[in-house]
């Protein structure tokens, strides 16, 4: 029976759901935390590791004895030394698309409480402002509908999609972001490059990998270029946006405002100047998390792992070991 070794599992399982398809896959050993300094003593007996955000890092995985697949609970590999692992000839896998549905609806839920000004008048009905209103109504903060409205996707793929795809019913135009002389996946979105997009944009949102492409595209030139009316809401991973630069922009109305469920460090420092910036909302990185969604995760790794050692590459992203 194959040893699996889960470093992290409380980042998965909140207390509601089922294990089973993982202790089925092998004899399960689950930490509910892993320290970095406790990660070779844990590993070195699995033949399965399961780590969502425990680091791999070529130190690690050289110490690993017995280890034939790293199976990442979650789509970003960027945790793990790709090709350390190749060359000691361990697979490393990854969950694509689990995420798609709980990722794409929360962006739709920034898009609306952006628009409506939910945060503020939720926070001025509990604080007494509209109690003390001369008015039956509040019009402190303007709202607007989002039909008509033009949201920029970066990050055209299959979370990227899905917003297109919710954001239609709702009215919005939608564009996406094109790299450079890239060749566009589907022609029948408009892509423009950065200039033209920005311009373009009345919201935009982010749903890239982060690579040393997309590490802190989302910066001040970057933001000066968006309109003074537009939102920034970022999906992906939190170290595209260069966070002093936007908590500089919205402190100087530079944008109307931001929607976050990413940040640089998770959790963040309780100084970081992002969390006092205004007309912003965060949230600590829930988008993939409804009860669902993670049990589709701990199921498709138990596929990937089932997979594994029935010969097949079932989401082998190191697909030549």
């Amino acid at each position: 029976m194959y040893t699996i070794v889960f470093l992290d599992a409380a980042t998965v399982d909140f207390g509601d759901i089922d294990l089973k398809p993982l202790s089925q896959a092998g004899k399960l050993i689950t930490y509910s935390i892993t320290k970095p300094e406790e990660v070779i003593e844990r590993s070195k007996t699995a033949d399965i590791i399961i780590t969502n955000k425990v680091v791999f890092t070529q130190k690690e995985i050289e110490c690993l004895e017995h280890c034939k697949l790293i199976a990442v609970a979650a789509t970003g590999y960027n945790t793990i030394d790709i090709e350390a692992a190749h060359k000691k000839g361990i697979a490393v896998a990854n969950v694509p698309g689990y995420s798609r549905e709980s990722v794409a609806e929360l962006t739709m839920c920034f898009i609306l409480s952006l628009a409506c000004n939910l945060i503020n008048y939720n926070e001025a009905t509990h604080d007494g402002s509209w109690s003390n209103s001369p008015i039956f109504t509040m019009g402190k903060w303007p709202t607007m509908c989002i039909s008509g409205k033009v949201l920029g996707i970066m990050g055209y793929g299959d979370i990227g999609k899905r917003v297109a795809q919710l954001a239609t019913v709702f009215g919005m135009r939608i564009i996406a972001f094109k790299r450079g002389n890239a060749l566009p996946g589907d022609s029948s979105i408009p892509r423009y490059t950065t200039d033209e997009f920005c311009k373009l944009s009345d919201f935009i949102t982010i749903h890239m990998p982060l690579n040393d492409f997309t590490y802190h595209c989302i910066n001040k030139d970057f933001i000066m270029k968006m309109k003074p009316t537009a939102y920034l809401i970022n999906m992906a991973r939190g170290s595209i946006i260069d966070t002093k630069d936007l908590a500089w922009a919205l402190n100087n109305n530079v944008i109307a405002g931001a929607a976050l469920d990413v940040l640089e460090k998770e959790p963040p420092d309780i100084n970081d100047p992002i969390l006092k910036a205004p007309r912003c909302i965060i949230t600590p990185h829930i988008a993939w998390a409804s009860k669902e969604t993670r049990q589709v995760l701990i199921n498709e790794i138990a596929a990937n792992i089932h997979a594994f050692f029935n010969g097949e590459k079932r989401n082998i992203v190191n697909a030549t070991v």
